[in-house]
């Protein structure tokens, strides 16, 4: 079990901040976000991380670790299931910190902390996209000089053919007029 933090604590005892912490961690796995003082999300930020590591592990020890801390079994089933297939792939950093505003009636810094649902990309895996996206962008370069080419042949083919359609209309047109005045 982690050291209690020295000085003043968030509810008093530590107990009461273990329970706090505890319900504001069950809130998160609840809503997935939820809206807090800078400091209690600060706080909270391991305590919950730590049971989506328990979570992720999903054997029976895990599962009533947890329940010793969160007492909702529906909360603990949400979060043995759905959230923890989502954060499989992702080796830490479950939940993100967004300072907002401060709080209009005593001026507390207010942040919002929400668990990261984004699919997880590593970063060999966004390097290897990379390299794969320039060596595509680089390949159709090569082969662009011949397909211009083709695109040029078939305008020039296509500005022939409407030249002829051009000068068909005006010979249409000058027999109508030449019978009409014939008429």
């Amino acid at each position: 079990m982690p050291t209690p933090t020295k000085g003043p604590r968030l509810g008093g005892s530590p107990t009461h901040e273990r329970m706090m912490l505890n319900n504001l961690a069950a809130q998160l796995f609840e809503h997935k976000q939820i809206k807090t003082t800078v400091t209690k999300a600060k706080r909270l930020r391991p305590v919950a991380e730590r049971m989506i590591t328990n979570a992720k592990k999903g054997d029976l020890a895990a599962r009533r670790r947890v329940l010793g801390q969160i007492s909702d079994k529906s909360i603990v089933h949400e979060l043995f299931t759905s959230i923890a297939e989502t954060m499989a792939e992702r080796p830490g950093g479950y939940t993100r910190i967004t300072k907002i505003g401060p709080r209009p009636g005593d001026n507390a810094p207010m942040a919002v902390i929400e668990l990261v649902l984004e699919p997880y990309s590593p970063k060999q895996a966004t390097v290897k996209e990379a390299e794969q996206a320039t060596a595509a962008a680089a390949a159709p370069a090569e082969e662009t000089p011949v397909e211009a080419e083709v695109v040029d042949e078939a305008p020039a083919e296509d500005a022939a053919v409407e030249a002829d359609a051009v000068e068909a209309d005006a010979e249409t047109a000058e027999e109508s007029s030449e019978a009409a005045e014939e008429k």
